[in-house]
């Protein structure tokens, strides 16, 4: 049987209605159907109410701010979140990561870009509920298939099936782009990984990002680490080459 209704829904949440035209234009040309809502509260029982595939939030918002819209949301639903942010929000977009949002674009910003994120995302997003699906199956995991899927790299442990990641044993909450990332550094420790292979391993071919843009996950991933500890220093980059994780002493 065909399912007959296949658009995908997108949650847009600003109050600027500027914002809300264009972006929901630039989103309905391309073939999704987007939810706006002009502050939080109501964003958050249209959200819990009628759950889309990706939402994108301002945070700041009159009533109720994309902060606390998030957290609350949370709590019920794990649908992916872009934050929208200005320059000089760096604290609040840390604190927005570590609370589960998926991604951060920074205003001004340009429809290609954000329509790009958006695509990646959700792309993401179907992939790994694929994969949870045929890993559901019935059929006994072998000792193999586990190993696959989990990354060791001494104190860092990354497990792709269930996208969780803990250092010294201690979790390190990580959206999809920066788990990417980090994998991508971890699988060959010692190894210079230059900002074009890394956007590769983070980016469908099609997403446009600009060198600035890896520089900003690798930032916000050494943040994320030395809040769980201070002396982390296992990301390395060498200046006009690229980075790579250190190899354990």
């Amino acid at each position: 049987m065909v399912e007959p209704y296949t658009m995908q829904t997108i949650a847009l949440v600003d109050d600027d209605r500027n914002i809300l035209t264009s972006v929901s234009i630039a989103l309905e040309a391309e073939g999704y159907k987007v939810e706006t809502y002009t502050d939080g509260a109501s964003a958050l029982d249209g959200l819990l109410a009628r759950p889309p595939q990706l939402a994108i939030f301002d945070i700041k918002m009159p009533r109720m701010d994309g902060m606390e819209l998030l957290r609350r949301l949370r709590q019920k639903s794990d649908i992916p979140v872009i934050f929208l942010t200005s320059k000089d929000e760096e604290i609040d977009e840390l604190f927005g990561l570590k609370m589960g949002a998926d991604d951060f674009i920074t205003k001004p910003f340009s429809q290609r870009l954000l329509v790009e994120r958006v695509k990646a995302i959700l792309r993401r997003s179907a992939n790994r509920e694929a994969a949870a699906a045929a890993n559901s199956g019935g059929a006994a995991k072998t000792a193999a298939d586990v190993q696959a899927r989990s990354l060791e790299r001494g104190q860092l442990s990354m497990d792709q099936e269930r996208h969780t990641c803990t250092w010294k044993n201690e979790p390190v909450t990580l959206t999809v782009t920066e788990f990417l990332i980090l994998h991508s550094l971890a699988q060959r420790p010692g190894v210079v990984k230059s900002r074009d292979s890394l956007m590769d391993a983070a980016y469908d071919e099609q997403v446009y990002v600009d060198d600035r843009t890896i520089d900003s996950h690798i930032k916000r991933l050494r943040k994320k680490f030395k809040m769980v500890d201070n002396d982390f220093d296992m990301i390395e980059t060498l200046y006009g080459v690229g980075y790579r994780f250190r190899e354990s002493a």
